[in-house]
């Protein structure tokens, strides 16, 4: 019974998944929607740094491609995604303008082809990934949506967490070291929010599982620690600024983020952040303390004007990552609820129609979700450098 239960189940996967990869690039489309060149400055800057790369065939002695000077301290500290996109456009012959329109929804698709495999050994594989389809893309805090470093080094996150859940190899080992090396050179931020995420989960372990915990604080600290001699100086002037107040930025959504992301997915996220809670297990609780972390690191900023601004305006998109992964959680729930005998014994339905009132209340919570962010994604004003 619970074998055929589990065809069933993969059959369904197999029928929504795709609905979601469509989804998901249809999100990650709509800055690009009737509009053929990168939309954002960004997207613009990281363009011009591979093509540069590309016309040099070296990436060495970079230009930046505002002032037309070198970098004023002579790094380009993104040099990894221009490189990685040089070589694949050397390698695809695909047109820049291509590239750039198209690949922010193939990085989208897989994002969340991988929170759906992080999240579906605890049963919400496709609820987790339907919520990471709906994370917003604006000016100020970017997002998937655009063809920029952050929005590539977010693939990192779940697939990070999804290697130091389940797999105990010499090779994981391997490979966090490989995933944490690319994330310090496209995105040094990112890979920072992804220490503070994964800390909670390998502090809770050392008790129980201290070699793969050490092994993986390990795997994660070996990038850092060989970049030292080109990024300490960074390390050093981004420590000074933690102790320095800060400025909001006005372009930065702060007060409406809630409203963007969506009402119902933060509702979701809440009770989904319980239900984990509740459930228990080192993973679950990695989940939930991965987002608490975030979290407070975000407010402690918000509320003090203390810490470093890039550090908390890129860490957004992670947190509302780690959040529709939660609210991925309470969807589960709701399609798995079943009300107590008191209850259904008044309802005058049939015992298959009190069977799926679970499912009933699943498809609402999808359809007000869909119904709500759709359209704030369509509404999202962007400008054209052109």
């Amino acid at each position: 019974m619970a074998q055929d239960n589990g065809r069933r189940w993969l059959k369904f996967d197999y029928v929504i998944l795709p609905l979601l990869l469509v989804l998901a690039f249809y999100i990650a489309f709509i800055p690009h929607s009737g509009y053929h060149y990168p939309v954002h400055l960004d997207e613009w800057l990281r363009m011009a740094g591979a093509k540069q790369i590309a016309s040099n065939a070296t990436a060495v002695g970079l230009m930046n491609p505002v002032s037309g000077e070198p970098f004023s301290d002579g790094r380009d500290y993104e040099v990894g995604y221009h490189l990685f996109w040089a070589v694949f456009h050397q390698v695809s012959g695909l047109p820049w303008i291509v590239i750039f329109r198209y690949f922010p929804g193939a990085i989208l698709i897989f994002t969340v082809l991988a929170v759906y495999i992080l999240a579906r050994r605890q049963g919400f594989g496709w609820e987790a990934a339907f919520f990471t389809c709906l994370i917003p893309t604006t000016v100020g805090i970017l997002g998937p949506a655009f063809m920029v470093p952050m929005a590539m080094a977010l693939l990192f996150i779940p697939l990070t967490l999804f290697l130091v859940f389940n797999i105990r190899t010499v090779w994981t080992y391997v490979v966090l070291v490989v995933f944490m090396a690319f994330l310090v050179t496209i995105h040094g931020p990112t890979a920072v929010i992804l220490v503070i995420i994964v800390a909670p989960f390998l502090l809770i372990s050392l008790k129980g599982d201290f070699k793969h915990s050490a092994a993986v604080i390990l795997a994660l600290a070996a990038p850092f620690i060989i970049s030292l001699p080109w990024t300490w100086h960074l390390i050093v002037h981004n420590g000074a600024a933690i102790f320095t107040q800060h400025d909001l930025k006005a372009y930065v959504d702060y007060p409406r983020l809630a409203r963007i992301y969506g009402y119902p997915i933060i509702v979701l996220c809440l009770g989904g952040t319980f239900l984990l809670a509740m459930r228990g297990g080192r993973r679950e609780y990695g989940l939930v303390l991965g987002l608490t972390s975030i979290l407070i690191v975000l407010a402690i900023f918000y509320s003090t004007n203390y810490g470093i601004p890039v550090l908390y305006e890129r860490g957004l998109v992670p947190m509302m990552l780690m959040a529709g992964i939660a609210a991925g959680a309470c969807l589960m729930a709701l399609r798995k609820l079943e009300l107590p005998v008191a209850v259904t014994s008044r309802l005058k339905m049939s015992p298959t129609g009190i069977g799926y009132i679970g499912w009933a209340l699943c498809l609402a919570a999808v359809v007000l979700s869909l119904a709500i962010c759709i359209p704030l994604r369509q509404s999202t004003p962007y400008y054209h450098c052109l």
